[in-house]
C-alpha cells in the first residue's frame, strides 16, 4: 500500500485511542471480512453496493464482481474515486444511562480508484481467488465445473486500487458487565 500523509483528512480518526495504525492488523481483517460495502457518486448522490470481495496483498487492490451494466459500472465510468467499507459487530455493552451504551466494533475504509478489469488473466484470477476465499473446501474440475471463456466474458469484475486505509476497533474487557451478542440478549435485566 502507498504511503499515506500523516494527517490524511480521508483517513483521519477522531477517536484516536480507537485508531488502528498496525497495517498487519488491517491486511488480516481485510483477508477475513466476509463482505465490504463500495461507496460510489453520480452527481452528488451517494450510492451503495454491498459485495462479496478478496484482498490482493501483491496487488495493493481489492477485487469484486457484479454485472457490466447498472448503477456501479455508470458510476465509476463517471468517476473512479471510491471508498470500501468492512466492519464486525462484537458484544453490545449496556450502561448505568442510555447515552453511554456502546458496541465493540472492528473496520477498515479503504479510499481508491476503482476500475473494470478488461484483462481475462487478471479478471480469471480475481474470480480463482474469490472461489477460494468463499469456497476453499470445493476444488474446480472436481466439485464444480471449470468456468469458461462465456461465463467470463458475462462477468464483470472491478479492482479497486488501494490509495489509502485507515483501521478502527472497539473491545470491551472479557469480564464487561452485562454485555452480550446481538440476538442472544440475557434472559433478564440486571439488578439495579
Amino acid at each position: 500500500m502507498p504511503e499515506q500523509p500523516p494527517q490524511n483528512p480521508l483517513t483521519h480518526v477522531r477517536r484516536h485511542d480507537r485508531a488502528v495504525h498496525d497495517d498487519e492488523w488491517i491486511r488480516a481483517f481485510l483477508r477475513r471480512a466476509p463482505f465490504g460495502t463500495l461507496a460510489t457518486a453520480a452527481d452528488h448522490q451517494p450510492f451503495l453496493h454491498t459485495s462479496s470481495f478478496v484482498y490482493d496483498q501483491a496487488v495493493g487492490a481489492v477485487y469484486f464482481h457484479g454485472a457490466h451494466a447498472g448503477r456501479t459500472p455508470q458510476n465509476l465510468a463517471a468517476n473512479d474515486r471510491v471508498c470500501f467499507s468492512v466492519s464486525e459487530m462484537g458484544r453490545l455493552l449496556p450502561a448505568e444511562r442510555a447515552m453511554g451504551f456502546s458496541v465493540e466494533y472492528a473496520g477498515v475504509v479503504i479510499f481508491g480508484r476503482a476500475s473494470l478489469v478488461t484483462d481475462p488473466t487478471e479478471a480469471r484470477g480475481a474470480l480463482d481467488q474469490l472461489m477460494n476465499k468463499y469456497f476453499p473446501h470445493l476444488a474446480p474440475g472436481r466439485h464444480y465445473a471449470n468456468m469458461t471463456e462465456d461465463e467470463l466474458a458475462m462477468t464483470a469484475v472491478y479492482r479497486l486500487d488501494i490509495q489509502a486505509w485507515s483501521g478502527k476497533e472497539k473491545q470491551a474487557p472479557l469480564d464487561f458487565p452485562g454485555a452480550f451478542v446481538y440476538g442472544d440478549p440475557p434472559e433478564s435485566a440486571p439488578p439495579q
